[in-house]
């Protein structure tokens, strides 16, 4: 190695993604050492595959040692948080999702961290009836509170090759001869790339100043709408009905049972029946949902996804 390489390679600026072997920090992983920085994970799936053949380093996200995330996050420019859950189970709450994002950011404050880009959710509030998202809401005021200087990224449904949302739409309507909406399916989503949230995090991550910003595709669905697409997409000739949302979490807690899974939770389709996953703002991602789909009709849907085997086990 030259002088002036070595010089380049010790110059080279230390990023952290929480979750990187895992969906949405996967991506922002990937576009930072694109882009040719050098990338360290905070993950709590240290034996899961690792994507990058050993091009990010890897460390525990231990919450219960504070201390040790100081020092594991020592030495870095920005924090990229990924970090939540998307339901509550056993003793992992909310309201403990929310201590732990404290408990990191303190952490990387400690340690000098200059920047934290914080993934959140579109409308959380603090007054909102549904837990998930008023905890983000919560999150995003510690963040806020840390000293750092930050960037809250709020998506709306992020689709991608790990996504499981619109995957397993797609499975039930490939294995299954009706599909159930709940309600009148008239209520929107504006579904964004996960390649595009990443590069709107990375961009975020290179200024100085406290932003909140939504992140949504350039596509605004009604959920039946983007239910008739993906069914005719991949060619489903199953039929779409109409269910009240009691009836539909009553069927995703039996089939859940079957699958050893939870499909979709009381809260969750509360969540989408309630307006809450589009922006008012103009659309930050590129990528149509369309388009990726046709791209990927001979993939997505095939296998059902599971969080609890992601997550969980």
């Amino acid at each position: 190695m030259t002088e002036r390489s070595q010089t380049r390679a010790e110059a080279r600026e230390l990023d952290i993604v929480t979750g990187a072997f895992s969906y949405t920090g996967k991506y922002i992983a990937r576009r930072l050492l694109a882009t040719g920085r050098e990338v360290k994970t905070l993950t709590g799936h240290r034996n899961r595959h690792d994507p990058f053949e050993g091009r990010v380093k890897v460390a525990p996200l231990d919450f219960d040692n504070a201390q040790g995330l100081v020092e594991t996050l020592r030495g870095a420019t920005t924090l990229y948080n990924t970090y939540w859950i998307r339901f509550e189970r056993g003793a992992l709450t909310f309201a403990k999702a929310v201590e732990n994002t404290r408990i990191l950011v303190r952490s990387a404050r400690d340690a000098g961290v200059r920047r934290v880009v914080q993934i959140s959710i579109t409308n959380p509030s603090e007054e909102s009836p549904l837990p998930y998202f008023r905890a983000k809401a919560e999150m995003e005021k510690a963040i806020i509170e840390s000293g750092l200087t930050y960037a809250i990224l709020r998506p709306t449904v992020v689709f991608g090759d790990e996504d499981i949302l619109i995957n397993n739409i797609a499975w039930l309507l490939r294995k299954f001869p009706v599909f159930a909406i709940p309600g009148s399916g008239g209520y929107r989503l504006q579904p964004i790339y996960a390649e595009d949230l990443a590069d709107l995090a990375v961009r975020a991550g290179h200024h100085n100043e406290n932003t909140i910003a939504d992140a949504a595709g350039p596509d605004i669905f009604k959920f039946e709408e983007l239910v008739r697409l993906v069914a005719c997409t991949i060619g489903s000739r199953a039929r779409i009905v109409h269910m009240s949302s009691k009836l539909v979490q009553v069927a995703c807690r039996g089939l859940g049972a079957v699958l050893n899974d939870i499909l979709l939770t009381r809260d969750e389709i509360a969540g989408l029946m309630s307006d809450l996953l589009v922006s008012a703002q103009p659309p930050a991602g590129r990528k149509h949902l369309g388009d990726w789909l046709l791209r990927n009709v001979q993939r997505v849907g095939t296998r059902y996804a599971s969080e609890l085997a992601r997550h969980f086990r």
